[in-house]
């Protein structure tokens, strides 16, 4: 296990003690063990250095002392403040962006969520790459080492270009899996279904409530998603239909988790997996508010969706494992539910607001559907709550619920 240490740069911050300790557990996510935490009190950072000179050198001391293989820095630093920072400290420093991006990589298992990663990956490293005088980057070669290199081009400059390339090459690959995504998501689109969508911050809760909902429903053991008690458990959109007996359906997605100040190359990256929030009729807010900082989760995961385009869509708050403060669950006010994502009683209670969300403008009407017309009863049959059926010597009698869409689609047979 990779031993460090954690810095961080005070800057009078209300939250600075919550952010500090949010670093360290995710420098326990990457499997990293903290073996002391430094901080500078400031009032902005230092150009070169990030940290004041003389406390830089103290981390160096620090590092020594703890013989420490890293110094984690609770911010994102300029190519120049690493540098500086890594000729004093004399070993690696890895920023706050490039922490994220670490576990990421870690918990990526499809190949868009790989593409996603790698490609904000290398965003972040393109600025960063390193001249150093034991490699010569900077060293200039002739164009007969290789045959895409111009005149008198650096090595440097070469890595560069070839960084960019493989950027390009990545995002080609990324957008045929957004096509493919697209025409998924028309597919939806047509068929009339509404979607939810689960958010929120990492760790809330969001992927034991989706399989939650998934066993009330009896689904497949297989549509289960990941859950485990780790920050970005899961990094990909799994979306299912979930069936009521009333012939109502909806869909229900589980996405990435939110934190922050999540890197914007990241955020950008992961766009396609993110349009599935954009596309959503409602979305669940998931807080863990056994956290005593859950405020300032929302708050992150509310600017994130803002960020994304999706801060106007219906929202549900589910403030999760209220079982662990010992607080009365289920139990809802207004737009909000107080939870356990492990109590059945509490999921029944979700899907009957999700339900009431969704649901809440079909209409009663009764429709007299002639024989000449019958290849309709099927769609009926499928997508309509059928409250009365009586044959005629007309056609087909109705009483049915149906979705306004479909209320206007068969306006000709209502009686």
């Amino acid at each position: 296990m990779t031993e460090i240490i954690i810095a961080g740069l005070n800057l009078h911050t209300a939250d600075f003690d919550y952010s500090m300790a949010e670093f360290a557990n995710l420098a326990q996510a990457a499997e990293m063990h903290v073996l002391a935490q430094l901080t500078q009190a400031a009032d902005h950072p230092i150009s070169g250095t990030y940290f004041g000179r003389g406390k830089a050198d103290e981390f160096a001391a620090a590092v020594a002392a703890n013989q420490a293989d890293a110094l984690l820095v609770n911010d994102q630093l300029s190519p120049t403040q690493l540098r500086n920072l890594e000729e004093i400290v004399k070993v690696p420093v890895i920023d706050r962006t490039e922490l994220i991006l670490e576990i990421f990589s870690r918990r990526a298992r499809t190949k868009r969520a790989k593409l996603q990663v790698e490609i904000a990956r290398l965003k972040y490293q393109l600025p960063r790459l390193r001249i150093s005088g034991f490699n010569k980057l900077d060293q200039q070669s002739s164009g007969s080492q290789s045959a895409n290199r111009g005149a008198g081009e650096t090595q440097h400059e070469l890595t560069k270009r070839t960084l960019q390339q493989r950027i390009n090459q990545l995002q080609h690959q990324l957008q045929e899996i957004a096509k493919e995504n697209l025409t998924q998501s028309r597919a939806r689109q047509r068929s009339g279904l509404p979607l939810v969508a689960f958010v929120g911050y990492t760790n809330a809760g969001k992927s034991t409530t989706f399989n939650g909902l998934l066993n009330l429903f009896g689904e497949k053991t297989a549509n289960r998603n990941l859950v485990k008690d780790q920050l970005f458990a899961t990094l990909d959109t799994s979306i299912r239909r979930l069936n009521f007996k009333d012939n109502k359906s909806f869909l229900i997605s589980d996405t990435v988790g939110f934190i922050n100040d999540l890197p914007g190359d990241l955020l950008e990256a992961f766009k396609t997996t993110l349009e599935t929030v954009n596309e959503a009729d409602m979305l669940i807010q998931v807080i863990d508010i056994s956290q005593p900082e859950y405020k300032k989760m929302m708050a992150a995961t509310e600017k994130t969706l803002k960020q994304i385009g999706a801060g106007s869509i219906p929202m549900l708050y589910a403030y999760n494992k209220a079982d662990k403060l010992h607080l009365t669950y289920p139990l809802s006010e207004g737009g909000q539910l107080t939870y356990s994502a492990v109590d059945q009683t509490s999921l029944i209670k979700l899907t009957a607001l999700i339900k009431q969300q969704l649901f809440g403008n079909y209409q009663q009407f009764e429709y007299l559907i002639p024989f000449q017309a019958s290849r309709f009863l099927e769609e009926f049959n499928q997508q309509a709550n059928i409250l009365e059926t009586h044959y005629t010597a007309k056609g087909t009698l109705l009483k049915a619920e149906v979705s306004p869409q479909m209320a206007q689609k068969f306006t000709r047979f209502q009686q």
